[in-house]
């Protein structure tokens, strides 16, 4: 028994790290209350997981809000610019639907299409951002050549947000708790370990990232 309730127990480690996406969960839920802010949020949330996957965490209340504050207005940008396109898409989509069948079918892959190349770079903008100075043009430009040239990691990273996505929709009551605790924190703390890979390729040797 007191091996498992040794602090340093991998029992313990798992329910310490549990408590922290909890925790993240319910500070990104409060920070994305005004919406405008979701892109500061989701930020920080990820300049925080990053350094989990890395063992780097230290204060985590801290770290999430130094990375709130000094990204603030580039993140709401980005997410600005992210909700208008989903908007823009949304409306092409409904518009395509009102077309005839056989002219909406091809223009429906079409777009799907250039939508899935928009998620593939957009899923890199907050990690981005969190992670590396840069202006919100090149954050943008970066994102998409990371898309594409890491595209088998794009791929799972895209599995993982869509396939927890449509899980809360299918059993949004069944799984409300779980989402109140750890539906935003869990799915990036997975991908962030995708993302820790990806940006040690891009970050000097022998010097820590901007923010780190």
């Amino acid at each position: 028994m007191n091996g498992i309730f040794n602090p340093e127990s991998p029992v313990m480690a798992f329910l310490g790290r549990v408590a922290d996406l909890v925790w993240l969960n319910v500070l990104t839920l409060l920070c994305c209350i005004p919406v405008v802010t979701a892109g500061a949020a989701l930020t920080a949330l990820h300049y925080v997981t990053i350094k989990m996957v890395r063992g780097e965490e230290g204060y985590l209340t801290r770290s999430y809000f130094k990375s709130f504050k000094q990204n603030f207005f580039q993140a709401t940008a980005l997410w600005l610019l992210f909700a208008l396109i989903l908007a823009v898409a949304w409306g092409d989509f409904y518009f395509i639907s009102m077309m005839d069948a056989d002219v909406a079918g091809v223009l429906r892959i079409a777009l799907m299409a250039v939508f899935f190349f928009f998620l593939s770079g957009a899923v890199y903008w907050f990690p981005l951002l969190a992670r590396f100075e840069n202006s919100i043009r090149n954050t943008v430009k970066n994102a998409c050549l990371l898309g594409i040239l890491h595209f088998p990691k794009t791929i799972l990273i895209l599995v993982i947000y869509v396939g927890m996505a449509v899980i809360y929709y299918l059993f949004l009551y069944r799984l409300m708790p779980l989402i109140f605790l750890a539906g935003i924190s869990l799915p990036v703390y997975m991908t962030s370990y995708f993302f820790s890979g990806i940006f040690r390729k891009l970050e000097p040797e022998e010097e820590t990232p901007s923010q780190a």
